[in-house]
């Protein structure tokens, strides 16, 4: 068969698996979802009220035609980029798939379905709780990123590494214990699907449909198939994320940040493992 044939077979049987696995393996999640969620980041992270870990991945590609330096990322490689949300079983809540590789993590969030939906609260995300154990006041849902994201009421991520005190470094740490999921998603997804190990040879409408396709059924894979010895094993395998560059923080995330930081270093919020 001719190049032509091939990719259009591979085009149509990806949207074909996209078509018929979405709505079942990546649905729009209901608040009662959510409340699921946030407990697996509470008894495996000991984050309280974190309803995903976000992060993006830049999917190697070839250098599309007459694209000049859009496709070409800060790693000095062309890729798309898969911006992912996933929960604690390394499966993946919400995706948005074929932005620029040149594009920056916290600007393809605040233009993605998935930010404006967060930021509109469209999304059926639970409202304001207290943490466990406190009487202080309520705590938003909120997702965990890295360095670049942009802090937000909904969206936490690091203080800054410099000069850090017990309370932050406190802090840090718990982010970094929930963040690891989707890092580790990425991992399980790449090596699952070697088609990331090296450059998709297809042109950037072609690479998307062949992402979704793969995170579907990574997805389908993580619900019904995954076993306890695989999920053993799931954390030594290398980062699949990528960290692009700092955002900026709003006031409203600051306040929240501080107010989680207070807890993690609290008598109720500590975690003896850290201290």
């Amino acid at each position: 068969m001719g190049t032509s044939t091939i990719a259009g077979v591979v085009r149509a049987t990806c949207s074909a698996i996209w078509m018929r696995l979405k709505a079942s393996v990546l649905p729009h999640p209901t608040r009662q979802q959510w409340l699921d969620i946030a407990q697996g980041f509470l008894e495996r992270a000991q984050f309280p009220n974190c309803i995903g870990a976000l992060d993006g991945k830049h999917i190697r590609v070839k250098k599309p035609p007459n694209s000049g330096s859009q496709y070409y990322n800060y790693k000095q490689f062309f890729s798309v980029v898969l911006l992912a949300l996933a929960d604690t079983n390394y499966r993946f809540i919400i995706v948005d798939i074929g932005s620029y590789g040149s594009t920056a993590d916290a600007r393809i969030f605040r233009a993605s379905r998935m930010g404006r939906w967060l930021q509109s609260n469209q999304l059926d995300v639970p409202q304001s709780a207290n943490l466990p154990g406190s009487t202080g006041p309520p705590a938003p849902y909120v997702v965990v990123g890295d360095e670049g994201f942009a802090l937000s009421s909904q969206l936490m991520r690091p203080f800054p590494r410099r000069g850090l005190d017990a309370k932050r470094r406190t802090f840090n740490y718990r982010l970094s214990r929930a963040r690891r999921f989707v890092e580790c998603a990425f991992g399980i997804l790449t090596h699952k699907w070697r088609v990331f190990l090296s450059p998709i040879q297809l042109v950037p409408q072609n690479v998307n449909v062949v992402i979704k396709a793969c995170v579907v059924l990574h997805n389908y894979v993580r619900t019904y198939e995954a076993t306890p010895d695989e999920d053993a094993q799931v954390e030594s395998l290398p980062s699949g994320s990528d960290t692009i560059q700092l955002g900026r923080s709003g006031l409203a995330g600051l306040r929240v940040r501080e107010l989680y930081a207070d807890y993690f270093l609290s008598p109720i919020g500590s975690f003896p493992s850290h201290q």
